[in-house]
């Protein structure tokens, strides 16, 4: 029994095979491979181009960066020399407007010493008239008819 059942089983298997032959199993089997290593071809051609498309993009995006960076490193310089001219100025400005400053407080000063020495001239003046005035009263006082006197004279003497 053992013999017919390996008999049979060849048997069936030489049937298999010719079946499978007749209806073209292989083949179809082959074009369904075919169709698959076609896809993965695909596939893979499809992943190289994406890849060579990153790989451009990169380097474009990388070119930017360094424009970029170049750019940020032209706006700082300008933007530092920027502040230094404005420090500049200001540091000028200040200097004027000190000088300016300076300048109105000894004019004002000026003004207000020949003011006090015009104050000091004026009431040394009124003390000098009172004084004169006094001197003037106390020696009319004194000697004040025989003045009187003399300028009639004077003034005798002097119409004749």
């Amino acid at each position: 029994m053992e013999l017919d059942n390996s008999f049979y089983a060849t048997v069936a298997l030489v049937i298999f095979v010719a079946i499978t032959l007749y209806f073209g199993i292989p083949r179809i089997i082959g074009k369904m491979l075919d169709g698959q290593i076609k896809k993965i071809a695909d596939d893979l051609a499809e992943a190289k181009k994406l890849r060579e498309e990153a790989a451009a993009l990169l380097v474009e995006y990388e070119q930017k960066r360094v424009a970029a960076e170049g750019e940020a490193a032209g706006i700082i310089a300008a933007a530092q020399e920027e502040a230094t001219r404005l420090a500049t100025e200001a540091q000028a400005s200040l200097a004027d407007l000190i000088a300016r400053r300076t300048k109105a407080v000894e004019d004002k000063i000026a003004q207000a010493e020949s003011q006090a020495v015009a104050e000091v001239r004026a009431r040394s003046a009124d003390v000098a008239i009172e004084a004169a005035r006094l001197v003037l009263t106390d020696e009319m006082n004194r000697k004040g008819g025989q003045v009187v006197d003399k300028a009639i004279a004077d003034v005798g003497n002097r119409l004749n």
